[in-house]
């Protein structure tokens, strides 16, 4: 048996489903301790519009590659020259549609499974990840199913 070392989105969600036990007790947080520092970004709505615009029909435009993509996605697609890392794919989809997204406030990122419709009837999925302090907003990583 070979074991695969896990990628980003699977280390997320595990560590998204770990119980979080406070460090401080309860008493000291309502008897005039600094509240925490609350995450702010990008909501669950604004991520959804920005993925609809970003992919479109058919895919992220030449424009959009180049503004609204982290570095590190560029530099991945330099590398798989083969593979449209941002479609996970070798080829334009005929359709592509947004699934929900998720925000996860406390690990500062926000997702959503995209889905790639074919000519052949095929399907495909993967999922894109916002980082819910990016600005201007971009995507930021994604992670292919297959």
């Amino acid at each position: 048996m070979m074991l695969k070392p896990y990628r980003l989105g699977a280390l997320l969600l595990t560590l998204l489903a770990l119980p979080v036990m406070p460090s401080v007790p309860a008493l000291a947080l309502t008897v005039g301790a600094p509240a925490a520092p609350t995450v702010r970004g990008h909501t669950a709505a604004q991520i959804g519009d920005f993925l609809i615009g970003f992919y479109g029909e058919h895919g992220p435009s030449a424009q959009d590659r180049e503004t609204r993509v982290s570095q590190i996605l560029k530099e991945r697609q330099q590398v798989n020259e083969e593979v449209d890392v941002l479609l996970c794919a070798h080829d334009e989809p005929r359709d592509i549609s947004i699934g929900p997204v998720t925000v996860a406030k406390t690990a500062s990122v926000g997702w959503a499974t995209v889905t790639t419709h074919w000519g052949s009837g095929d399907t495909d999925t993967f999922t894109a990840y916002v980082r819910l302090d990016s600005n201007p907003i971009r995507l930021d990583d994604v992670i292919c199913a297959g």
